[in-house]
């Protein structure tokens, strides 16, 4: 629940104070999204199942973001970002919309 309060006064905050991302972490920030999108609900997920851990909640947001970005520069250095970003959000997609179905299935029985 501490994570869900978290998310919602971090985006609270965004909006208001309207902080400016660099030129050159723009490509970046929409992979870090995704990423801590996926380990949100995530540990949504786990949190209904009964198995939420707070490091492990820590240490997969620091470790999706960190990972995502970094196969998305290794993608730019490489000259095939465009590519790499596509395959993180997809890949991240998927995980997403399972904890999704996960947790509708929980919260719905259905």
């Amino acid at each position: 629940m501490i994570a869900v309060l978290g998310l919602l006064v971090g985006v609270v905050l965004g909006l208001v104070f309207q902080p400016d991302v660099p030129a050159g972490l723009e490509v970046y920030l929409p992979i870090a999204v995704v990423a801590a999108l996926d380990a949100v609900f995530g540990a949504l997920r786990a949190y209904l199942d009964g198995i939420f851990d707070d490091k492990v909640f820590v240490v997969s947001f620091l470790s999706n973001v960190v990972i995502a970005a970094g196969i998305v520069y290794l993608g730019d250095r490489l000259g095939v970002g465009g590519q790499l970003s596509t395959g993180v959000i997809v890949v991240l997609g998927i995980r997403i919309f399972t904890n999704v179905a996960a947790i509708r299935r929980h919260v719905f029985h259905a």
